[in-house]
């Protein structure tokens, strides 16, 4: 199975492409899609729609796996993030991708087994995970792939659990 992680941003979106065909996840490939804040948002929102749907015809995954916006004290951020997730789910709507939702906590769950884990803590076991030498740069590239993992990690599990009740 192949997974496109997205962290959504407006201003610089993170990406992240894992195989998991083995014992251990592989990436394929990560980085960050950047706008400049200075664009008007429906620009910023276009460049991201067409860098995305380019990563999605190169790499052809299974799956999307995309962060939640976490709402806490700055609403105006919140929504940011709300437009660049939409705009990933209308590129996978657009390719015939299946789409994943998780929040930030069952991510940090999933990859670093906290859901209060700290971001460095989640890099780190990204890193691990992955068998990368360092933590994967831009930190957006970093969340996108622990997104993709947690989305391997919940289908395991999920595998795992359809196993034991068939018994």
């Amino acid at each position: 199975m192949r997974v496109l992680g997205v962290d959504p941003g407006t201003i610089r979106m993170g990406f992240g492409v894992v195989d998991d065909g083995g014992e251990t996840p592989s990436a394929i490939d990560f980085g960050a899609i950047t706008a400049s804040e200075r664009s008007p948002i429906g620009e910023r929102l276009l460049l991201l729609y067409q860098r995305l749907n380019e990563i999605v015809r190169r790499y052809h995954p299974e799956v999307l796996a995309v962060e939640q916006p976490f709402i806490n004290k700055n609403p105006r951020s919140a929504l940011a993030i709300g437009r660049a997730q939409a705009v990933a789910i209308l590129v996978a709507a657009a390719n015939g991708v299946a789409v994943h939702e998780y929040t930030p906590a069952q991510v940090k769950q999933r990859v670093a087994s906290y859901g209060a884990s700290s971001k460095e803590q989640v890099q780190e076991m990204v890193r691990l995970q992955l068998g990368l030498t360092e933590v994967p740069e831009p930190d957006d590239a970093a969340d996108a792939l622990a997104i993709a993992l947690c989305h391997i990690g919940e289908t395991r599990f999920g595998q795992l659990v359809e196993r034991q009740a068939k018994g």
